[in-house]
């Protein structure tokens, strides 16, 4: 009898979670941008919110909580209830972070369950228009016949154009020279200007100055060529097999979410994604929508971690 009680039990409390988790959500869902408002990743999430309110029939709300590259609004959704109601929307930097901030009070890989991916951002190997680089083999003979001295500018120490350069630079054993700038918009007016030789920069920020001919792409960071460019090879296609460094966007919940909650997330964020409307959006910015599961982007995190863990650690990359 006390087996039967126990069993009925256990299906009531079942039914009545599954319940709750059914009329979920019953206000608005917080979705938390680290990093400040105007930027790539916070343009894209403000789209995906608003289409995923419409979808789940309650406002999703963007709060930006910047700061420290990204780990104070992490760490925010991390300390957060599991309750559905948060989510963190995070870049490349979360794959980067575990490196860069030792320290943390949070563990990306352990206290967060992924949702999905949400976008991929192509990155360009750009130039100053007038410089005499174009192509991936000019810049690898110039860089191993004057040892660093072939300059590249980057958003500051440890961002995603810095990493980008390291991985090329070991990829092809040669010694480029790091010049970081406090943001990309004044590395990319210097690098117009011919102050510094090269940058990895998202397709979103330099594609426009390749238009206008103050930039020349010499290469995609991408495993596929860009659609905007398609004269541009991949760094793949350039002599190094496997190289990628692009950037991306995702979504994930404070571990502990219930299942039922984060498939019903993941399921409306691919159908959102899927839509022509949202695809033409996506295009507009120089995103592309992703697919896959929350367990594509899972393994997809570790293997990236892994990968920018090993980047930093040979190429002893400290932030300020």
């Amino acid at each position: 009898m006390k087996r039967l009680m126990k069993s009925l039990a256990a299906i009531v409390s079942m039914t009545c979670a599954c319940a709750a988790h059914a009329e979920w959500p019953e206000k608005p869902v917080k979705m938390v941008v680290p990093y400040a408002p105007g930027g790539a990743a916070d343009a894209v999430a403000r789209v995906v919110a608003t289409e995923l309110g419409a979808r789940l029939k309650q406002q999703v709300i963007v709060e930006n909580k910047p700061g420290a590259g990204g780990t104070i609004g992490a760490q925010a959704v991390a300390q957060a209830p599991a309750d559905g109601y948060t989510f963190l929307y995070d870049a490349t930097s979360f794959t980067v972070n575990p490196s860069l901030f030792p320290k943390l009070r949070f563990d990306y890989l352990k206290d967060f369950a992924a949702v999905g991916m949400v976008a991929r951002i192509p990155t360009l190997l750009v130039v100053p228009s007038n410089s005499p680089i174009n192509s991936v083999a000019d810049l690898v003979q110039r860089a191993r016949a004057t040892p660093d001295r072939i300059t590249y500018a980057s958003a500051g120490n440890g961002s995603a154009a810095h990493l980008s350069a390291a991985l090329f630079g070991q990829g092809f054993n040669v010694g480029l020279v790091h010049v970081p700038y406090k943001g990309g918009a004044p590395a990319l007016t210097d690098l117009a200007g011919g102050q510094v030789d090269l940058m990895f920069s998202a397709v979103t920020a330099s594609g426009p100055l390749i238009k206008s001919g103050k930039l020349k792409a010499i290469a995609t960071a991408f495993d596929q060529r860009v659609d905007a460019f398609p004269q541009v090879p991949t760094v793949a296609e350039s002599g190094l097999p496997g190289f990628r460094a692009y950037e991306w966007n995702a979504i994930w919940a404070p571990t502990g979410t219930p299942p039922a909650i984060r498939n019903r997330m993941e399921a409306e964020l691919r159908s959102a994604l899927s839509q022509p409307a949202m695809r033409q959006r996506f295009a507009e910015m120089g995103a592309l929508p992703a697919t896959g599961s929350a367990k594509d982007l899972t393994e997809f995190v570790k293997a990236e971690t892994a990968k920018w863990a090993s980047v930093i650690k040979t190429a002893d990359i400290k932030l300020d």
